[in-house]
C-alpha cells in the first residue's frame, strides 16, 4: 500500500517468503508426520499500533468533526431482570367487623372507588345490641352529669356533705367510661362519628344495617361476596388496590449493590414500553442466602398505571465512576476486526487500536492507545474507513 504504512508489521510478509525456501543444498529429509496446531492464535495489534492515512476527498473531509480526549466521569451502566409489586401501602383488604348477612352490594369487580365509598350493607343483630348498649350508656351520661353539676352546686353551699359529692362524681366518671366504651366499638365496627351523632339525637341505622366503607382510593380487584350470603367477624369480601404508586424489585449482585446508595436514580425499562424514571428506594441489609445477591426496591410513581403488578421489568442503574479518560462512543469503530479510533494529525489521521472499559451515557473509557488532548474523529469515521479501503486496493 501507498498510503497505508504498517508500522510493525512491514517484515512480516517477507519472513513468511523466506520461510518457503529450504536451507542449505543438502537433500531434503522426508517429511516427518504431525499433527496441525489448532491452538495458535492470530496476534492482535497492542494498543499505539497505527494505520495512517494521508489522502481524504474534499468532500469527506467536510464532514469530519474532532473531540479532544478528556478525563470525565463515565458513567456505567447495570442493568438486571426486575418485577413490579403493588405498593402495600397501597392495597386495602376490607373485611366485615361484625357477623351478619350481606344485604346490598353497591360495587363489583373492576370498579373504581373513592376512599369513604360504600362497598356493602351487612345486616346484624349484633349492630342493634351495640347501638341499644350505646343509647343506654348515653342516656345515663347525661344523668350522671346533671346530678353531678347538681351535687357541685350544692357542695359549694355547703348544702350537701362530701360524702355525697364524692358518690356523685364516681357515678359520673363510671357512666363516662360505659358510654366511651361501646361507643369505640361501635367505630371500630365502622360507624362515623356522624352517624353516631344521628343515633343520639334518635335516627337509628334502618334494618340493624351498617356500611362497609373503602378505606382507600382504587380499583376493586377482588370481590368475595354475594347478596344474602353470611359472613363472620374476619372475613375478607373485598380487595382494593392503587397502582398510581408502585414498587420495582430486583436482585443486584453483592459487589455491584455496594456502588449505589439510596436516593440514586435509575430506570424502570417495561417490554415494548417507554422507560420510566425511579430513585432506589431500599437496600436490603443481608445478602439473599442462596443466590448471594442484594434485593433493592424502586418506588415508583405510576399514575397512567404503564406499569403493571406482576409483570417483568429491566432495572437500569448508572454508576459515576472517579474520573477516567474517555472519548465519546460514536468514534469508536472496528478494523482488521480490533477496536480502534481515527485521531488526527499533522499530515492526516491515524487509525489506532486502543483498549476500552466501561461504557456509558455516550461515552467509553479508554484503558490503552491515547493520550490527554489528542483529536479523535467522532463523525466521518466511515469516510476514513473507505479511505483505508480505496488506498489498499490501489496499492494492490
Amino acid at each position: 500500500m501507498n498510503n497505508l504504512n504498517h508500522k510493525h508489521w512491514s517484515w512480516v510478509p517477507v519472513l513468511c517468503l523466506i520461510g518457503l525456501f529450504p536451507m542449505g543444498c543438502s537433500d531434503p529429509q522426508p517429511p516427518v508426520a504431525t499433527s496441525p496446531n489448532t491452538d495458535v492464535a492470530i496476534p492482535t495489534p497492542p494498543p499505539g499500533q497505527t494505520f495512517h492515512v494521508d489522502h481524504v476527498p474534499d468532500q469527506a473531509r467536510q464532514r469530519i468533526q474532532i473531540e479532544e480526549v478528556k478525563e470525565r466521569l463515565t458513567p456505567h451502566s447495570v442493568s438486571a431482570p426486575g418485577n413490579v409489586a403493588l405498593d402495600l401501602a397501597y392495597v386495602a383488604k376490607v373485611s366485615s367487623r361484625i357477623p351478619g348477612q350481606v344485604d346490598k352490594i353497591m360495587v363489583k369487580l373492576g370498579d373504581r372507588v373513592q376512599k369513604d365509598q360504600p362497598l356493602a350493607a351487612v345486616e346484624s343483630m349484633r349492630l342493634d345490641e351495640l347501638v341499644q348498649e350505646y343509647l343506654v350508656a348515653k342516656s345515663k351520661l347525661d344523668v350522671a352529669n346533671s346530678n353531678f353539676t347538681r351535687t357541685k352546686q350544692l357542695q359549694a353551699e355547703n348544702i350537701i356533705s362530701q360524702r355525697r359529692f364524692l358518690e356523685d362524681r364516681g357515678h359520673q366518671i363510671e357512666a363516662q367510661a360505659v358510654y366511651q366504651h361501646v361507643r369505640e366499638k361501635l367505630l371500630n365496627m365502622g360507624l362515623s362519628e356522624k352517624e353516631l351523632q344521628q343515633l343520639e339525637h334518635g335516627s337509628h341505622l334502618e334494618g340493624h344495617k351498617y356500611l362497609l366503607r373503602a378505606p382507600l382510593s382504587g380499583t376493586v380487584v377482588s370481590q368475595h361476596i354475594v347478596l344474602g350470603q353470611g359472613v363472620a367477624a374476619g372475613d375478607e369480601l373485598f380487595e382494593i388496590v392503587d397502582t398510581s404508586r408502585v414498587w420495582v424489585f430486583a436482585n443486584l449482585p453483592i459487589e455491584q449493590a455496594r456502588r449505589f446508595q439510596k436516593g440514586d436514580q435509575g430506570q424502570i425499562i417495561p417490554r415494548g414500553g417507554d422507560p420510566v424514571t425511579a430513585r432506589l428506594s431500599y437496600i436490603a441489609p443481608v445478602a439473599d442466602a442462596t443466590t448471594r445477591t442484594i434485593r433493592v426496591r424502586f418506588d415508583v410513581d405510576n399514575p397512567k398505571g404503564r406499569l403493571k403488578p406482576n409483570e417483568y421489568v429491566e432495572v437500569r442503574l448508572i454508576d459515576q465512576q472517579k474520573p477516567a479518560l474517555s472519548i465519546p462512543l460514536s468514534a469508536l469503530t472496528m478494523l482488521d476486526g480490533v477496536r480502534g479510533v481515527f485521531v488526527q494529525r499533522d499530515t492526516g489521521y491515524d487509525f489506532v487500536f486502543i483498549e476500552t472499559g466501561q461504557e456509558g451515557g455516550g461515552l467509553v473509557e479508554v484503558k490503552r492507545g491515547l493520550k490527554l488532548g489528542e483529536q479523535v474523529v467522532t463523525e466521518g469515521v466511515f469516510d476514513l474507513k473507505n479511505a483505508i479501503m480505496k488506498t489498499s486496493i490501489q496499492g494492490e
